[in-house]
């Protein structure tokens, strides 16, 4: 379909994009003086876009010579997305001005990496995808090394940088395989034909590898996970939360898509490696995490067990798993955020803490804030009745009902395994002794956050019924386009 109607459908794109390019101006003419000004309407932008994309039809629509789709999937996808997104720059506002690192760069960056995960999620062309995941790479590259006189940041955005540089090459080498055997990188061209029986399966099956490779990286999943505890520890707190929920989400359903749309015909070969690298990043994930002596650190490679999670989901190649995957998203990313909102509080004297062992005691010079540690901490080990104990138990049952008992088995081992070190920091904060006192919380939209975020995890098991519906919608837009 190219008519009129296919820039109804863009409308939220066009909305980002437009809105990112006259904040830029505003910020160039205002100074680091609008900073707050701009974060605030970027944060009103993603909002509405979030609404246009909510109110929009589930139904499926294929434009612009069939590079770029809308349907359920990618409705709840960028919902999802658009929201964590705004609340990462509400994040990001008291420590950016105490940082001294308060400029208008900082949310059109955030924008336009959001923007390229729209475009993502609702690409129906390998040349499509590519052009939006390296919108969205490049603003994160940056955004990695915003803080540009700290050695660290610096670091994290050269490693960043050149690790996902790797990553964006063997994908496209894997796109330019996939064309070369099939001469199509069409989505719904590529589906028909890998189901042929007369398709060169091994030659797809090469380029395949070298696409899945590619995208492991995006979401840090084992063995392409190295990147990630360096460059969440070496990124300023408001970027790394950002990079734990937005783009995590974002890449999750990139590969869904691609897996279980033109690759569908090939669930027999891709099940192995999503179960290899689900297996994979529950082990190293959960194991790894129990000797961290820094909090960023711990979360990173918590966020890379966790995605060993959500590929439990994947792996089955059903509605229901893809559906699980949706939810587990949906639950870990205001999970994240509210777990990064509390480190962003972590601070002694005006400096940033990071070290573990300084929470210490933190119940007794903040309950609040340790309360909301401890609704986040429980949480993310799968603690019933809270949200994450939901998000595990749609991802294993697909997997139990598929038959796939060893998969399961493992995850929940390792979903004990993690609940060691959530457990140890929940030790630490009501049992342990205090080592610094920590300053209080000043920033509304800080304390907002985690407000929204904790009651999100709390009442989750309430009702729960229009997300799991939405999930439901969307991974069964995904499956009829097969």
């Amino acid at each position: 379909m190219n008519s009129p109607l296919a820039l109804v459908v863009l409308a939220p794109e066009l909305l980002m994009a437009v809105a990112a390019m006259l904040l830029l101006m505003l910020g160039v003419f205002g100074g680091n003086k609008s900073a707050r000004l701009v974060g605030v309407l970027a944060v009103a932008v993603m909002l509405a876009a979030a609404c246009i994309v909510s109110q929009m039809e589930g139904m499926r629509y294929v434009v612009f010579n069939s590079m770029f789709v809308h349907d359920s999937f990618a409705k709840f996808v960028k919902v999802v997305v658009l929201v964590g997104a705004a609340l990462a720059v509400m994040l990001s506002w008291g420590y950016n001005e105490r940082a001294r690192i308060a400029q208008p760069e900082y949310p059109v960056l955030i924008m336009l990496a959001t923007l390229g995960m729209m475009l993502m999620v609702s690409a129906n062309d390998m040349l499509a995808l590519y052009v939006g995941l390296e919108l969205q790479s490049l603003a994160l590259y940056v955004l990695a090394a915003f803080k540009r006189d700290d050695a660290r940041a610096a670091e994290a955005g050269l490693k960043y940088f050149v690790l996902g540089a790797l990553s964006s090459g063997v994908l496209l080498y894997g796109v330019s395989l996939i064309y070369g055997f099939t001469g199509t990188t069409n989505f719904d061209v590529l589906r028909s034909v890998v189901g042929e029986e007369t398709a060169p399966q091994m030659a797809v099956i090469f380029g395949l590898v070298f696409i899945v490779a590619g995208l492991a990286f995006k979401i840090a999943a084992v063995p392409f996970h190295m990147w990630t505890p360096d460059v969440y520890e070496g990124s300023p707190t408001p970027v790394t939360a950002f990079f734990a929920a937005a783009p995590k989400v974002a890449a999750t359903a990139l590969l869904v898509r691609v897996l279980m749309e033109p690759f569908a015909g090939m669930a027999g070969q891709w099940q192995q490696i999503v179960v290899f690298a689900s297996i994979a990043s529950m082990i190293i994930g959960s194991f790894t995490a129990i000797w961290q002596t820094n909090i960023k650190r711990l979360m990173a490679y918590s966020s890379i067990g966790h995605i060993g999670f959500a590929l439990v989901g994947l792996a089955p190649g059903t509605i229901e798993g893809v559906q699980g995957v949706l939810i587990y998203m949906a639950v870990y990313f205001i999970n994240s955020l509210g777990a990064f909102g509390v480190i962003l509080c972590l601070r002694h004297k005006g400096q940033m803490i990071e070290k573990i062992e300084d929470l210490a005691g933190l119940s007794k010079s903040r309950p609040m804030l340790a309360l909301a540690m401890v609704i986040f901490m429980f949480s993310l080990a799968g603690v019933p009745p809270l949200a994450g104990f939901f998000g595990k138990f749609f991802v294993f049952m697909p997997a139990i009902e598929a038959g796939m008992y060893q998969l399961a088995i493992i995850g929940v081992l390792m979903s004990a395994v993690s609940a060691y070190y959530y457990l140890r920091i929940i030790k630490l904060m009501y049992f342990d002794e205090a080592k610094v006192a920590i300053d209080p919380v000043p920033e509304f939209s800080l304390r907002a956050v985690l407000s929204v975020s904790a009651f999100y995890i709390m009442l989750f098991c309430f009702a729960p019924v229009p997300i799991i519906n939405a999930a439901q919608r969307a991974a069964a837009s995904l499956l009829a386009a097969q």
